[in-house]
């Protein structure tokens, strides 16, 4: 692994330099993976294991191994975009994603990690669903949203082939361009920040199955599921009737527009959800499959992220070091998930 961390500029003054760029790096990981949470948790669970690093790792650490604070020097001097970028290349080197892999992208705060001025460190996400491990991510700058973020995310990740799935964030005429110029396809949430679309396919799904002799769209069978104290039934419906209302050279790709429908029983009470979606899939099982799989990202990412990886409580704020903290959670994440599949790990955490 230390290979793929060689090429991180070190900053530090090289006369002055006691423990190696690259071993820091590699104990922070082993440390995290292992269930460290914090600077003094990683510090102490590598003094522990220092022949461990030695024999098993070919760590030299001739000077034994960093204080905590020195842990967070040095991460907090690292440069976020060096550290993604080798993460990306171990990646794309240890990990095949497939041909139509469903990638989910999202965002998640950091809660711990509010500065002085109440911002906090917002990291978004790609999620390779079927290969169940994270492709990249980029922070989100205090001064912008998602909707910047989530563009400069796409230009990192090398796929193709793929489809995407954003909640209604990404749905701008920028981020749809983009992915279809990866050779890629997306399924998009439709709400309010697309008022007039969104409105638009609302009164085409609710005129349609009002009159549905008159208007020419495909539903899939309903599908009740139970869990949780609540029962879900859910039915997609999708239609590639969309030159009427809307402008398709805007949104590249744009071939058909979607609802899903859930009816939910809960301790007795009953409530209808309707969700609206564009889309460049025609075809309504792959529709509704990466509609399914989008909440990948919450249900095991982000799930895991904070249930087994404590990063809510994280509080690491200095400099650089919580964007580059979050980047090592991922790449332990990601060991995790190649080693165990994650129904092992809801069985040792839930």
């Amino acid at each position: 692994m230390t290979k793929y961390f060689e090429e991180i500029e070190d900053t530090r003054q090289q006369g002055k330099i006691k423990y190696l760029l690259v071993e820091v790096i590699v104990m922070t990981i082993i440390a995290v993976t292992a269930g460290a949470d914090n600077w003094s948790e990683i510090a102490m669970y590598c003094k522990g294991k220092i022949t461990m690093f030695q024999e098993k790792f070919g760590l030299k650490l001739e000077n034994g191994v960093p204080t905590d604070d020195t842990f967070q020097r040095i991460f907090a001097i690292i440069k976020p975009e060096q550290l993604e970028k080798c993460f990306r290349n171990w990646v794309k080197s240890a990990f095949e994603t497939e041909v139509s892999e469903i990638i989910s992208l999202d965002g998640k705060t950091i809660c711990g990690s509010r500065m002085d001025d109440y911002s906090f460190i917002h990291i978004v996400s790609a999620w390779a669903n079927q290969a169940g491990i994270v492709l990249g991510q980029v922070r989100v700058d205090e001064k912008s949203n998602e909707i910047t973020a989530v563009p400069k995310l796409l230009d990192l990740i090398e796929v193709e082939n793929c489809v995407f799935t954003s909640d209604a964030m990404s749905c701008q005429k920028k981020t749809v361009e983009k992915i279809i110029s990866k050779h890629c396809n997306y399924v998009i949430c439709l709400k309010g920040n697309q008022e007039t679309l969104h409105e638009d396919v609302r009164l085409y799904f609710e005129t349609a199955l009002a009159q549905p002799q008159l208007y020419d769209f495909v539903k899939s069978k309903p599908k009740t599921e139970k869990g949780h104290g609540r029962i879900e039934t859910r039915q997609y419906f999708l239609s590639t009737e969309i030159r009427d209302f809307v402008v398709q050279e805007e949104w590249k790709g744009l071939a058909a527009i979607g609802m899903v429908r859930s009816k939910r029983i809960i301790k007795g009470e009953e409530s209808t959800e309707n969700r609206y979606f564009i889309t460049s899939l025609t075809n309504l099982q792959k529709f509704s499959d990466a509609v399914r799989k989008h909440w990948g990202i919450e249900n095991k990412l982000h799930w895991c992220l904070d249930m087994v990886f404590d990063e809510d409580r994280c509080r690491t704020r200095v400099d650089n070091s919580g964007e580059n903290l979050a980047v090592i959670r991922h790449i332990s994440l990601n060991l995790l998930l190649y080693q165990l599949n994650l129904s092992k790990i809801y069985e040792i955490y839930v």
